[in-house]
């Protein structure tokens, strides 16, 4: 399906997956047009992510890496310490050897910002306070309906629009995440604690949470708690700082740098609960297709929401145009997407229900390993996205 025939996509949502799709489309010679409901590039809304060495990847094949590496920081190691605070491994992280694809920490509005430039820099057209509250497919097209009035009619359209889509809930109602077994805490620390210096990110198994910190060039540390508990109640504030008083004493019951690296948190701590979307909800019906969380939304225990999004904006655009048709198109996305998406909402779930017994305490991170040869051709631009993945590409 050629994109040289203009053939025009409506992407819901502007974070991560959508802005990422939306230039993928773009260089696949697709018209594309996002539509994001939050007023602006929504650089205040969240708190921070990692991005591996396969989400980089996905990047270099938009050529988006300089937007991306222009902002945050990259890790090349990292450091796992016990309850003790004994160090139990130190090791490189994710493909160090090439600047490109090393790991890096940002702010999740950072990384929508820069993505968002770079769409804007492309002539992709992105449409700020636009909330969808209807989708029409016909047979002459999708038409999407928002909430200040305004209508858009389309080809294709997307649904990138992350954990609580409208897209799903239009496409498939009653299908929704659910809560994965843990809360987690996300914070900003004025001054950094130990010798660790910028470029690792250390992870601490304690006797009943998993604490995670990198410290940014400026001396900053980032952090992150997972805590096996009770789901957040619906509607309850996501930001206060009252989240710290709660969080230290779990902290304090271990000799690690983790409760001094809270306890001088600047500003309010976020805190969200881990969810996970069911294993083979439906995707794509007609001229719609999910990605991103909207999806196949994991705990982030293992880190990869991002990456996997990102991976999803390079196959969905080469599937549009290496196949015939968008019913081949989003069936070969499907195929070559699923298996590995599906894998990892299984693995990071394990990890955080398996967090909930202090002496099982199983992995905390997936560890560095050597490059998916078959991941890197599904990726590469230049190569043509076959039909089925057993088929090779």
């Amino acid at each position: 399906m050629s994109g040289t025939d203009a053939t025009r996509v409506l992407v819901i949502g502007g974070g991560i997956a959508g802005t990422a799709a939306a230039l993928g489309l773009h260089r696949a010679g697709y018209d594309v047009t996002v539509y994001e409901a939050h007023p602006d590039t929504a650089e205040d809304v969240g708190a921070f992510l990692t991005l591996a060495s396969n989400g980089m990847r996905a990047l270099a094949q938009l050529d988006a890496t300089d937007a991306v590496t222009a902002v945050g920081f990259p890790l090349t190691s990292l450091r796992l310490l016990d309850g003790d605070g004994t160090e139990l491994t130190h090791t490189p992280l994710g493909e160090v050897a090439d600047p490109a694809l090393r790991y890096r920490c940002l702010r999740r509005g950072e990384l929508n910002a820069a993505l968002q430039g770079e769409a804007a820099r492309r002539g992709v057209r992105v449409r700020h306070g636009a909330r969808l509250v209807a989708v029409t497919d016909g047979p002459h097209g999708v038409t999407a309906r928002f909430a200040d009035g305004r209508t858009a009619h389309a080809n294709l359209l997307v649904g990138a629009d992350g954990l609580n889509s409208t897209v799903r809930r239009l496409l498939t109602p009653g299908v929704r995440p659910r809560y994965a077994g843990q809360r987690i805490f996300y914070g900003y620390s004025g001054t950094a604690a130990g010798p660790d210096g910028t470029g690792v990110i250390t992870f601490v198994r304690g006797s009943e949470t998993t604490f995670g910190y990198a410290v940014s060039p400026a001396g900053q540390p980032y952090w992150f708690a997972r805590v096996s508990t009770e789901p957040l109640p619906a509607g309850g504030p996501a930001h206060r700082a009252a989240w710290r008083d709660e969080l230290l004493p779990l902290l304090r019951k271990d000799s690690t740098p983790a409760a001094d690296i809270v306890a001088a948190s600047q500003g309010p701590v976020m805190v969200t609960n881990a969810t996970e979307m069911p294993l083979g909800a439906m995707w794509h019906r007609g001229r719609i297709l999910l990605i991103g969380d909207a999806a196949h939304a994991a705990s982030p225990a293992t880190g990869q929401g991002a990456s996997m999004a990102l991976e999803d904006a390079v196959v969905l655009a080469k599937a549009l145009r290496d196949q015939p048709d968008a019913q081949s198109a989003f069936t070969a996305y499907e195929r070559h997407r699923r298996p590995r998406v599906e894998h990892n909402i299984t693995v990071s779930g394990g990890i955080s229900r398996g967090d909930r017994n202090p002496s099982r305490p199983g992995p905390v991170v997936a560890r560095p390993a050597e490059p998916d040869q078959t991941l890197i051709r599904q990726l590469a631009w230049d190569s043509p996205l076959s039909a089925d993945p057993a088929e090779g590409d």
